[in-house]
């Protein structure tokens, strides 16, 4: 794989404005009017969100990701994906390099919630 150029350069209050927490993946939901999404049923401690994502064609078995930690953003404007809302986005890596993604994960388990940066 070639690397890809950086990005432009950002300011430190910019980075500072993505809230990015681990949540646990408590459940994967099939969308069948769908050919690539899921819905993530996910725990951030003191609460749970559901986050709209593609998975059918990146893994053969989307629900091998229950029960694991993960890294998410939730602070996006919530979206409206196939009449469902997603309150979220899953962090994965390599998915815009062309290669099959995997989630970004903490080392350990740490609580729900936690928060990156």
């Amino acid at each position: 794989m070639i690397p890809v150029a950086v990005k432009p350069v950002i300011k430190y209050s910019d980075l500072e404005k993505i809230d990015v927490r681990v949540g646990t993946i408590e459940e994967v939901i099939d969308i069948e009017n769908s050919d690539n999404l899921v819905k993530l049923v996910v725990n951030f401690g003191d609460h749970k969100r559901n986050i709209v994502v593609g998975l059918k064609k990146e893994r053969d078995n989307p629900k091998e990701i229950e029960g694991k930690q993960a890294l998410f953003v939730i602070n996006l404007e919530p979206r409206e994906m196939v009449g469902i809302l997603s309150e979220g986005m899953l962090f994965d890596i390599g998915y815009l390099d062309g290669i099959t993604p995997v989630l970004a994960v903490p080392e350990k388990p740490v609580p729900n919630g936690s928060r990156a940066g």
